[in-house]
């Protein structure tokens, strides 16, 4: 019976809880005996439905920046700034939803995916303030000083990174699905993250991400691999899974692994804007 009463339409729930009501009236105009028993059926009732009436999950912010990055970011994960500068108020409403959204009653899984996606897109309207520039590193602050509001908090985009993804969910994949602007990042995910499939989306993220040979740069003949400067600066993310660079690495390359005695190194950063010319 339950299971049933759970398919209910959301919409549909304040006529259900009314007609409850009324049958429960009804029953109670036979016989006042039957009040103590009615009231606690109800209560019971009502304490297993409560899941179900609470207000459904965000899948549909999710699905309108997935929609934005298909329209703006090609399958090389280069944007298109120009175009986006050209319809500004279609950025604008999506900026607006993560301003102000309510992340205070998400899950923990939601809340993630909300910041993996808030912060991708907040990039992408920073650098379409400042376009055309060449580089985030051409834009002062951009990183450490200018502010952007999500979910009703003021953060530089360092705080927004620091603060709300690596503090409190440990986790050295989001490295691999946060885009800061550059050539030099992970390749854009167009397709954003979402609460209840977050786990396995940084997991697919980051096997895309550490197969990718631009980005991890295997030298058989000289036995080393350059690996991004991400592993530099995030070091100690890395460290804290209690693995080596490689081993790291490895555990998401499926049947490509690197030698555990090749040497590692780092290329240089290219800060170039990812800009689809």
């Amino acid at each position: 019976m339950i299971d049933c009463i759970t398919r209910i339409p959301y919409g549909r729930w304040p006529i259900f809880l009314i007609s409850l009501f009324l049958i429960m009236r009804k029953l109670l105009s036979y016989s006042c005996n039957l009040m103590p028993r009615l009231l606690l059926a109800a209560g019971l009732l009502l304490a297993t439905l409560a899941p179900a009436i609470a207000a459904p999950p965000m899948p549909a912010l999710p699905a309108a920046t997935s929609a934005y990055f298909a329209k703006f970011i090609d399958e090389n994960g280069n944007v298109n700034y120009g175009a986006l500068k050209r319809n500004p108020l279609e950025l604008k409403a999506l900026v607006h939803r993560y301003e102000t959204f309510d992340a205070s009653a998400a899950t923990d899984r939601d809340r993630e995916a909300f910041y993996l996606n808030a912060y991708n897109v907040m990039v992408i309207s920073e650098v379409a303030a400042h376009y055309p520039a060449a580089s985030v590193q051409k834009i002062p602050g951009f990183f450490d000083k200018n502010l952007v509001t999500v979910a009703g908090e003021k953060m530089t985009l360092n705080d927004l990174e620091a603060k709300k993804l690596r503090e409190p969910f440990h986790d050295p994949r989001v490295h691999f699905a946060l885009v800061c602007g550059a050539k030099g990042c992970p390749r854009f995910n167009r397709q954003a993250f979402v609460g209840n499939q977050v786990d396995a989306q940084l997991t697919v993220q980051a096997r895309k991400v550490l197969q990718d040979p631009k980005f991890i740069r295997v030298d058989d003949k000289d036995k080393k691999v350059l690996v991004s400067e991400i592993f530099k600066w995030y070091e100690a993310d890395f460290k804290a899974t209690g693995k080596t660079t490689l081993a790291y690495l490895n555990q998401f390359r499926d049947s490509k692994p690197i030698p555990t005695t090749y040497a590692v190194d780092y290329y240089p950063y290219d800060w170039a804007l990812n800009d689809r010319k």
